[in-house]
Order: structure tokens, then C-alpha cells, then sequence
């Protein structure tokens, strides 16, 4: 079974586990990380980014642990799902602002294939939120707007479209 099948297995089965949900669409939650899988694949990528892509909100929205993230699955994988787990949701680091921008700060210093797999990430979220929650669309929009600058190194075709979709935002608000 190759690495980026296994992490989709694996995935599926920790979100199910604790019957995730989209927020908005209260669809199975698998739906946004094999949308962001997707989008990841639709541009050049390693087996390694794709598993991260299927397997990046698990440590943070599950009981699956980075350790067991990188028993399962090696070192390179876990280093991508570290660098795109939120390393400062606790309030104690501050309000929303400000944590926001600490991830900014360590997201700019992760590989090229972490930042492109958040521009995926990004692009998934965005579409889902501009739609569903125009009221969080403001806040979010603009922290996406700051974060682009922060994820220079990714993937140029992703980067271009998640600032048409930041800049169409704005244009239409």
C-alpha cells in the first residue's frame, strides 16, 4: 500500500472515529482533507505531500498523536503534519490576532511542501467560508491576505490561485 493510500485509510477512519463534520455543510469532515489531497495533487507533489494532505488536520482535530503520525508513517510525512498543525490555538498565547500571526511566523520557515500543501489547505477552507459564514469572512479573508505573504515558496500555480480567490473577495466586498 503506498504512503499517500494509507494516510487516506488512516484519515478517514480517525475523523469517522469521532464522527467529524464540516462546520457549514455538516458533511463528513474526509470531504475538506481529500479536497485539499486533490488540490495537492493537481500540482507537482511527492507521495509524502499528498499523504500530509489527507492526513493535516488530524493531530489537531483528533486524539492522533504526531508521535503515532510518525510511527506510522516516517519522519517526512510527520515534519509536514507538525508544520501544519496550529501550534497556538490556547488563548494563553494571546488573542486571535496575535496567534494568528505566531503561525504566520512559523509556517514562513517551513518547506515548500508544507506551504504548498496550506495553499491548499487555504484554497479549500476559503471557498467553504466565503460562502456559508459572510460575517467570518471578513476576519478570515484578511488573516488569508497576510498569510499569503508567508507562504512565498509554495507552489507558484497555488499561490496565484489563492490570491485571485483573496483578491476577488476583496473586490466584491
Amino acid at each position: 500500500m503506498d504512503i499517500a493510500y494509507k494516510a487516506q485509510v488512516f484519515a478517514i477512519a480517525a475523523h469517522a472515529a469521532i464522527d467529524q463534520r464540516r462546520k457549514y455543510t455538516n458533511e463528513p469532515y474526509i470531504v475538506h482533507p481529500m479536497e485539499v489531497a486533490a488540490i495537492v495533487g493537481s500540482v507537482p507533489h511527492t507521495q509524502d505531500m499528498l499523504a500530509a494532505a489527507w492526513l493535516h488536520d488530524v493531530v489537531e482535530d483528533t486524539a492522533v498523536t504526531l508521535d503515532l503520525i510518525h510511527q506510522t508513517f516516517g519522519e517526512a510525512v510527520a515534519e509536514l503534519v507538525n508544520a501544519l498543525t496550529d501550534a497556538f490555538v490556547d488563548p494563553a498565547f494571546g488573542n486571535r490576532a496575535a496567534r494568528k500571526k505566531m503561525e504566520r511566523d512559523r509556517i514562513a520557515h517551513a518547506s515548500d511542501d508544507a506551504k504548498t500543501i496550506k495553499l491548499a489547505d487555504l484554497i479549500s477552507n476559503t471557498s467553504t467560508i466565503t460562502r456559508y459564514d459572510p460575517g467570518f469572512a471578513k476576519v478570515y479573508m484578511a488573516e488569508k491576505q497576510l498569510l499569503l505573504l508567508a507562504l512565498r515558496g509554495g507552489d507558484a500555480t497555488l499561490h496565484r490561485r489563492a490570491t485571485e480567490q483573496v483578491d476577488r473577495y476583496f473586490a466584491s466586498a
